[in-house]
């Protein structure tokens, strides 16, 4: 058992690395969440029926890990000091050509909601409608709906940025 779920692990921690860059920025809170994932798959591996891909219920753990963790610390004001670097205003002329869009596009996705920055990290990934519905625990026409709502409030948002910009 421990080797299936090490070299499972391993084949899949791509999917963990995603979770975790999409609900920490800083590195040092990516890597606590990535073993607070992994402690959590480990707790449920047993209770694994195959029931579904690997993938899928991986993705539907490291996302309610994810979650979970994220309203813990929502709850929990943070104790540390800003730098001065953190004060710094970047440069808008240094994200000239595609790296602008895929910027707005970070920043837009990091306005949304836990659960709608979770469905769109899924469609990014190309899962299917029912694929996302299975790690959402929702139905496939739901998550139709939801992605759809989240384009739209994600073009609101990308225009919006574009036109504080000009």
């Amino acid at each position: 058992m421990d080797k299936v779920f090490i070299e499972m692990i391993n084949k899949h921690r791509g999917i963990i690395y995603k979770v975790c860059q999409l609900y920490c920025q800083d590195k040092e809170y990516q890597k606590d969440l990535f073993q607070e994932i992994v402690l959590q798959l480990w707790k449920s591996f047993p209770s694994f029926r195959n029931e579904a891909k690997w993938s899928t219920w991986m993705y539907r753990i490291a996302l309610n890990t994810a979650i979970t963790n994220f309203r813990k610390e929502k709850k929990i004001p943070p104790q540390r000091t800003i730098s001065s670097a953190e004060f710094e205003i970047p440069d808008l002329d240094s994200n000239a050509g595609g790296h602008e869009h895929m910027g707005l596009l970070k920043q837009a996705i990091g306005q949304l909601s836990q659960i709608e920055k979770a469905v769109i990290l899924l469609y990014l990934e190309e899962k299917s409608y029912q694929e996302i519905g299975e790690i959402m625990g929702i139905t496939k026409t739901n998550a139709g709906v939801k992605i759809n709502r989240i384009k739209i409030k994600l073009e609101g948002i990308i225009k919006t940025a574009e036109n504080e910009l000009r």
